[in-house]
């Protein structure tokens, strides 16, 4: 099964300081141990700019509106994620237990399957 894993944003991802040395070698090491186990494809953990650099657009029948970021609630907001094909969910749940903090501070990871053809016949 394939899994997203979404890093949700935080204060500190949408103000961004520059990059922890330390912080990013520990996530590159947690990457390649995904890599290795045949969890994650190479270059496929992907992190995203803040939404201040980001834009919606509302869809009501025909018409559109682009909004411009940053947006509201950013613990709605998705800050990083990777595509993983696991057994299950709960291979999923053990990986992300061992995932390095992506966040200086608190910070959450949610898991969400993805529907695969199967699931739509």
């Amino acid at each position: 099964m394939r899994v997203m894993v979404i890093v949700k944003a935080t204060e500190d991802s949408e103000n961004p300081l520059p990059p922890n040395p330390e912080a990013m070698a520990e996530m590159g090491r947690f990457n390649q141990q995904l890599i290795a186990a045949g969890i994650m494809p190479p270059d496929t953990g992907i992190g995203l700019k803040p939404s201040s650099q980001g834009k919606r657009i509302a869809f009501d029948g025909t018409d559109r509106t682009v909004i411009d970021g940053p947006f509201p609630a950013t613990r709605e907001l998705v800050a990083g994620f990777w595509i993983w094909t696991v057994k299950d969910v709960d291979e999923a749940v053990a990986w992300v237990k061992r995932c390095p903090n992506p966040m200086p501070g608190p910070s959450e990871i949610e898991i969400r399957p993805l529907y695969e053809a199967e699931d739509l016949e």
